[in-house]
């Protein structure tokens, strides 16, 4: 088996006549930080529960930091963090009360949870007392407190299913400072995540759409394979009607034209073509060319319409 944090192969999940997860196959490096992208209702989720043995899949092979599902869901559970996109600390309890319990679901003994207890306090700059009420929190601090839990066992690969949802972009910033930190902990770390600036600091991307993964690469390699032509910014020298932008969709010198904040982006379909056609388009818009972002990747990937 090769040295792989994660090795997926030939994953399915069928719920009925459903398949929630459709014969994937991937692997994850030791100390990546790997990104999981794809539309609500993709598989994400439902992939990492079976990673993290709490599904049991209807087919294919998993191993999990050298562990398998055959091995029993206790001997992968105690290699891996989970953190839910759903705050899962009970707000009525103090955060020493949330880490006593978890501990001792965890069965540390009283020498080994204290002294990492406080390692994760230093480790998130924690400088509340720890009687203070998780509701009590600000929200940045709730996720890191729920970060701090999730690593309390000292695990080898922490997945974070969308950890910084509805936090502040301050907050956001400081938890990915430590990702990057457990990263060069060597732990390995997958996550999910729907803000596109947080993927870009993902060594290597998964794009899910229905059930399957539709690529994998490096951010950078996922721009490149997604755009073989030249993509453009559109900025219209004057407002735009709905039916007009309507009408810009379906140009057929475009492979791609969706809106970007008071601009558009666009890829053209022949350069031949858009030679030809881009005087019509100057006289209407500023046009300068650009380099593909992460989210217009997403858009024409994942959200598009596939017919």
């Amino acid at each position: 088996m090769p040295n792989s944090a994660v090795d997926v192969k030939n994953l399915s999940v069928q719920f009925g006549d459903f398949f929630a997860v459709n014969h994937i196959s991937f692997q994850v490096n030791p100390g990546e930080i790997f990104g999981f992208l794809g539309a609500n209702g993709a598989g994400k989720t439902t992939t990492i529960r079976v990673l993290c043995g709490l599904l049991i899949p209807t087919a294919g092979e998993v191993h999990v930091a050298g562990s398998s599902i055959q091995d029993g869901e206790l001997a992968i559970k105690s290699k891996v963090g989970y953190m839910s996109q759903k705050f899962t600390l009970y707000n009525d309890l103090t955060v020493g009360e949330n880490l006593d319990f978890i501990a001792a679901l965890r069965k540390l003994d009283k020498a080994t949870y204290l002294k990492r207890r406080q390692e994760l306090f230093d480790f998130i700059s924690f400088d509340k007392p720890i009687q203070t009420t998780v509701q009590d929190l600000p929200g940045g601090l709730k996720q890191q407190v729920s970060l701090a839990a999730a690593l309390l066992h000292d695990p080898e690969i922490i997945f974070l299913d969308e950890p910084t949802a509805g936090v502040s972009p301050v907050s956001r910033e400081r938890f990915w400072s430590l990702i990057k930190q457990l990263a060069l902990q060597g732990k390995t770390v997958f996550v999910t995540t729907h803000y596109m600036d947080e993927a870009e600091q993902c060594e290597r991307i998964a794009l899910m759409r229905d059930g399957k993964i539709i690529a994998l690469d490096s951010p950078d390699g996922l721009k490149t394979s997604t755009f073989k032509n030249p993509v453009f910014e559109f900025e219209p020298k004057k407002k735009l009607t709905f039916e007009e932008v309507l009408a810009m969709d379906k140009e057929p010198v475009f492979s791609f034209f969706e809106p970007y904040g008071l601009r558009f982006h666009a890829s053209i379909s022949d350069p031949n073509l858009w030679q030809k056609e881009r005087p019509r388009f100057e006289a209407r818009f500023h046009i300068k060319p650009i380099k593909p972002s992460l989210e217009d990747v997403f858009i024409q990937s994942v959200e598009a319409k596939h017919l």
